[in-house]
């Protein structure tokens, strides 16, 4: 199964011995809670060296976890990254229900920026996207339930690099009902439960979400907002005034200031209207202060 398995460093010398004999680019994460945790893509010694350090000992991002050095080191793949939702019928069934693609900026750090679900996604005739997906759930010994599999489409074919027995976070379940009227978290409770879910979908659209982060570092002052649309189906802020947040490329997660989700019936529609909200939304910045 193509795929890319993670070892664990304990120290900066055994980090760079192990990214010396992938051979390539490596991204390197803290080893608790790595799936929410921002990726360190690195190549030469140096960056390796400066990467391990910021991820090492890091639980939550941002914030020290006594008891857990080291870091994982795996090897780096090129190409569009995309999450695979399956609803797991049964250990040889396996369903795809819908295909999120990831949006993201800055390397290194990588930090998430949005994800866009598209009914029609052409990935979902591709085969080897349901042959890999159906292997990933085997190989874990799944047996029931709805689980997120991420994987690149990179130029040797579709690779897994991680794979969640659980929804998918970061409003991707939201934005799969939006676009395709399937109630992943639905169908979840009814697999649990004994009961059949329903797994015909009702529309054919498209629905994208977009974390915007600050472009300094600093107190939160103000925030606006100056669009209003029907297609808007939310817009939210996460960071109010008074809170402290910061850039990249020291930004995690937990430094997004707003998310706004927003509905279109084709990719470019929505990545266009992800930009006009972009560009009128608004947050004032005192910037250094703590």
């Amino acid at each position: 199964m193509p795929s890319t398995v993670p070892a664990l460093a304990g120290d900066v010398d055994a980090v760079v011995e192990q990214a010396s004999a992938l051979g390539g680019p490596v991204v390197l994460k803290p080893r608790i809670l790595s799936g929410d945790a921002v990726g360190h893509r690195a190549q030469s010694p140096r960056e390796i060296r400066e990467g391990f350090v910021t991820v090492r000992d890091s639980c939550q991002p941002g914030e020290p976890c006594a008891g857990a050095g080291g870091a994982l080191i795996e090897a780096y793949m090129d190409g569009p990254e995309i999450g695979v939702e399956c609803v797991v019928l049964a250990p040889d069934t396996v369903h795809l229900a819908a295909v999120s693609r990831t949006f993201t900026q800055g390397e290194p750090p990588v930090l998430e920026t949005g994800h866009l679900v598209d009914a029609a996604d052409p990935v979902l005739r591709d085969p080897r996207i349901g042959q890999l997906a159906a292997s990933a759930v085997a190989a874990v010994g799944l047996s029931r339930g709805v689980i997120h599999v991420q994987m690149r489409l990179t130029y040797q074919g579709p690779r897994i690099t991680e794979i969640g027995a659980t929804l998918a976070s970061d409003l991707i379940p939201h934005l799969v009902h939006l676009a395709t009227g399937l109630n992943l978290p639905q169908i979840a409770a009814d697999l649990a439960t004994g009961a059949d879910p329903d797994l015909v979908p009702r529309q054919s659209r498209c629905a994208a979400v977009r974390f915007l982060y600050p472009c300094v570092t600093g107190q939160v002052t103000a925030v606006h907002c100056g669009i209003q649309a029907a297609w808007l189906e939310r817009l939210v802020w996460t960071a109010l005034p008074g809170e402290h947040v910061c850039a990249p490329p020291h930004a995690s997660i937990r430094d997004r200031t707003a998310l706004a989700v927003v509905t279109g019936g084709d990719p470019s529609s929505c990545r266009k209207r992800l930009q006009l909200v972009e560009e009128r939304t608004g947050i004032h910045i005192q910037a250094g202060t703590a």
